[in-house]
């Protein structure tokens, strides 16, 4: 008995611990962590502190993974609580009720690699860690965080056991750490498609595209900081390094591409908090901006504004105001009066304008203008509106003539805005809407009034044109003190009063009467010349024939005439030659003649050398009358007496030769001589 008791005694203690070993045993399941709390130790947890990392009692710093886990019953008690779940679309901020305290000044704790993920309380209290709000954002997953060390907020709740009792008591939400739960999703940036109604808006690069389509919008984050050194030097927003690099480059287009190239791999794009403060990163506003895309940014730390890209379209260019950087050094020259120009890296209107793409500019760091560079048409015309914004204010101009009519003008008038001077006529103007309304608007208006207000009616419509080249060269003086290029001003429509309108038809009426009845006598004469050619052409035949035969008898003509050519040539030659033998046979002749003379001559010397010369004489008459040759004897003779002619001629010669004979014996007179000597001839 006594030895079945001591059994019984002995066994019962067994019974116990084994069955305190079994109780023991906690089973943690896959989505919880097991808190632990030690109740009984010999030593005690410093004053404000909450963990226990020596053994001491109080919560301990590890948690129990999931599984069973032996934790001695009554000296420790464990508690279940869910494991932070973190969904792909939501992110968690981590709230540290253990640790160090803030410095001054301070909101948001340092953050440390060697922090992780908040899971090892150990090492975050052992490498300096901080009360209060963490940097590190946790991302989607799982995380065995520990519920007292660690408050874990999300979108959709707080896991954790608040130490403030007020919290514990009511149930915390996210609203008590002054944040909503869109603050607890991650930054996404992403391209917005709009549809564009076709108001035209060069402000919005939605709307310049123009109407009836959608059109996506790119966009990028503009970041500022809650923590970190304040800005120095005047400057607006925070750039790590400074403008010295800037500054170092000459070309500005260079210039350019390296401001608006970004800086974010120093610090992941924000998402690094303490290397962002490593790098020189200040609070206030940052120049460089984030790009597309899913970012985990501490809302205690950034706040991020997303907005639209700057979109250059094709023909325009961007006007740069920079708001910071260095400070300005004018380069626009003496002559310039109308604001200061700069290089880009300085405060103040760039040169250089940004050209047709798409651009991570900050505009909240830079102002931008759009100014169009493309030929911009616009119209004076009431409910017509060819370029949108820019010429919606422009309406029909009024005006009256020197005779007091009233003229309505809808005109138009083409300029152009180089993209090299855009940067001086925004200095001048400040935006291209006030170019057309504040300088355009009231030069051509004042111009055409007062064009209208000096001629008479007749003579404006009579002299449009002139008008026209005269508004030309005038606005195009004008616009060149603005450094914008005037291509044309045109007088699209006139409207003129009812009673001048009248006497204009009329004038009208009656030059369309006198050029209907021109027109008919052109068509008159057309018809005669119609009927003209008509009647030729019917006697085409006949003409050919005659034309045929003119030509046959001109033919003949030449065939005559060649053949009397011929035939005057034979004449010609054969007259030749017989005046040639003539000529031949009157030359022998004459020379025998004269032979015979020379002869006859010679012969008769001799004779009256011989006889004398009477009787030479008498001898020769009565040969030539011997020889027939002499004709002394008429063919009726009449004489007186019975005798006959040979006596009466004997009796004549004999006298004769009987007086030539007688000798001189008395001189005779000169008339007796002269008068002897006509008888001898």
């Amino acid at each position: 008995m006594f030895a079945s008791v001591a059994v019984g005694l002995v066994s019962v203690p067994v019974v116990l611990v084994a069955l305190w070993w079994l109780l023991s045993w906690r089973n943690i399941h896959g989505n919880e962590v097991g808190l632990v709390e030690k109740r009984f130790g010999r030593s005690r947890l410093p004053s404000g502190a909450l963990i226990a990392l020596n053994g001491e009692c109080g919560y301990e710093g590890e948690v129990l993974s999931p599984g069973w886990q032996w934790v001695p019953l009554f000296i420790k008690t464990v508690t279940r609580h869910p494991a932070v779940e973190i969904g792909p679309d939501d992110q968690g901020l981590v709230i540290a009720q253990v640790g160090e305290p803030l410095p001054i000044g301070s909101r948001v704790a340092i953050s440390k690699p060697e922090f992780g993920d908040y899971e090892d309380v150990k090492a975050f209290l052992n490498n300096g860690g901080q009360k209060g709000k963490q940097s590190i954002v946790l991302r989607p997953g799982v995380y065995r965080v520990h519920p007292v060390a660690f408050l874990v907020l999300t979108s959709d709740r707080v896991y954790g056991n608040p130490m403030d009792p007020a919290l514990s008591k009511k149930g915390v939400t996210v609203e008590d750490f002054g944040l909503h739960a869109e603050n607890l999703k991650p930054v996404v940036i992403k391209a917005e498609a709009l549809e564009v109604t076709g108001d035209e808006d060069h402000g919005d690069p939605r709307k310049r595209g123009g109407g009836g389509r959608k059109f996506a919008i790119n966009k990028m984050g503009v970041v500022t900081s809650h923590e970190g050194p304040a800005l120095q030097g005047g400057q607006l927003a925070c750039r790590l390094g400074g403008w010295d690099d800037v500054l170092k480059v000459e070309n500005p287009k260079d210039r350019i591409n390296l401001i608006l190239s970004s800086q974010n791999t120093q610090h992941l794009a924000y998402q690094d908090f303490a290397a962002f403060l490593a790098a020189g990163g200040q609070t206030g506003l940052q120049h460089d901006v984030l790009t597309e895309g899913t970012y985990y940014l501490n809302p205690w730390l950034v706040r991020v504004e997303q907005l639209p890209v700057l979109h250059v379209l094709e023909g325009e260019v961007a006007v740069v105001k920079s708001k910071v950087g260095a400070v300005d050094t004018d380069i626009s020259g003496a002559d310039f009066k109308f604001g200061s120009i700069v290089m880009p890296g300085h405060r103040g209107l760039w040169c250089e304008a940004i050209r047709t793409g798409s651009w991570l500019i900050n505009t909240r760091c830079y102002e931008t203008t759009i100014v169009p560079t493309k030929i911009l048409t616009l119209y004076w015309a009431d409910g017509l509106n060819a370029a949108g914004k820019l010429d919606q204010e422009l309406k029909t101009i009024k005006a009256k003539s020197r005779d007091g009519f009233e003229f309505q003008l809808e005109l138009q008038v083409q300029i152009h805005i180089s993209d090299v001077n855009a940067p001086r006529v925004i200095s001048m103007v400040g935006s291209v809407e006030n170019l057309v309304n504040e300088v355009l608007q009231s030069a051509v208006g004042n111009y055409f009034r007062n064009k209208v207000q000096s001629m008479q009616a007749t003579a404006f419509i009579q002299e449009r044109e002139r008008v026209q080249e005269e508004a030309l060269v005038y606005i195009r003086e004008k616009l060149t003190g603005y450094q914008v290029e005037t291509l044309g001003v045109f007088l699209q429509d006139i409207r003129f009063p009812e009673e001048l309108a009248s006497v204009l038809k009329q004038r009208e009426i009656a030059a369309q009467e006198v050029a209907t009845f021109k027109a008919q006598q052109e068509a008159q004469e057309q018809r005669i010349a119609t009927e003209a050619a008509r009647g030729k052409a019917e006697q085409q035949a006949a003409l050919a024939e005659s034309a045929v035969a003119i030509e046959i008898r001109r033919n003949q003509a030449e065939a005559r005439k060649a053949e009397a050519s011929g035939q005057a040539f034979a004449a010609k030659e054969l007259g030749e030659g017989e005046a040639a033998a003539i000529a031949a046979k009157g030359l022998a002749e004459a020379k025998a003649t004269e032979a015979q003379g020379l002869a006859l001559a010679t012969g008769l010397n001799a004779q009256r050398a011989a006889v004398g010369e009477a009787a030479t004489m008498l001898v020769n008459v009565i040969k030539a009358v011997a020889e027939g040759n002499v004709k002394i004897t008429p063919d009726v003779q009449v004489s007186g007496e019975g005798g006959g002619s040979g006596n009466g001629l004997m009796a004549l010669v004999m006298a004769q030769m009987a007086k030539s004979m007688t000798p001189a014996t008395t001189p005779t007179t000169p008339s007796t001589s002269a008068q002897t000597t006509d008888v001898a001839e």
